[in-house]
């Protein structure tokens, strides 16, 4: 199970419980999910990267490698009030979701959701680096999407 730290938007529980079951994890996961604007994103992005302009998402993943979530496998990251394991942070701009639903020609729910299982997919272990990485990570998307009913 993964549950978002303080989040009780339905679409964003959807998408987590999609990818986690899609992806064929165990144990209990937990992220968290900072909503912000283009100018935090922007101080965020070069703060953390370097890179002095606005971006869609930002993930910073606790993680080094992904195992059942479990005390055992992750000793230093479970949290023992939870009882879940932290795999780090994602943080979506609003602004970049409503203008990129519009460019792309599909609902601000279908952007939002792509943006925070991006972000997800990252905490996750996955990367689009390479042109094969890149693909393997959009098929997920698309396959985790899909199980919501958020189809382009």
């Amino acid at each position: 199970m993964i549950r978002i730290i303080d989040c009780s938007d339905k679409l964003i529980i959807a998408t987590a419980s999609a990818a986690f079951e899609e992806l064929g994890l165990t144990g209990n996961a937990a992220a968290e999910l900072v909503e912000t604007d283009e100018e935090e994103i922007r101080a965020i992005n070069k703060a953390n990267r370097g890179i002095d302009k606005s971006t869609d998402v930002l993930s910073f993943p606790l993680l080094d490698k992904i195992l059942p979530f479990t005390k055992e496998n992750y000793p230093f990251d479970f949290d023992e009030e939870t009882q879940d394991v932290l795999l780090g942070s994602i943080v979506v701009c609003r602004q970049a979701v409503l203008r990129q639903a519009e460019e792309y020609g599909h609902s601000a729910d279908r952007e939002y959701a792509y943006l925070f299982l991006h972000g997800l997919l990252h905490l996750l272990g996955c990367d689009h680096i390479k042109d094969e990485d890149r693909a393997l990570m959009r098929e997920k998307e698309e396959k985790i999407l899909q199980r919501i009913g958020l189809t382009r």
